[in-house]
């Protein structure tokens, strides 16, 4: 199961398609020059998403990852 904590390297290792998907959903991890390797909640928020959005991707990538 994906939760917030998990770590954004370790999922993108885990689960092909899913920087395509963060992309889509408008996270950026590893295009951008600086990869961010901290949790799916640190990124979320660095982009400004409040906490029901973020349940909202979390429940989103499991629905598809799962």
């Amino acid at each position: 199961m994906i939760t917030r904590d998990a770590n954004v390297e370790e999922l993108v290792k885990a689960y092909q398609g899913l920087v395509g998907f963060l992309i889509e959903e408008g996270l950026p991890c590893v295009i951008c020059g600086e990869p961010f390797w901290g949790s799916l909640e640190d990124l979320a928020l660095q982009k400004g998403w409040d906490d029901d959005r973020i349940d909202q991707l979390v429940g989103r990538l499991n629905a598809r990852y799962q």
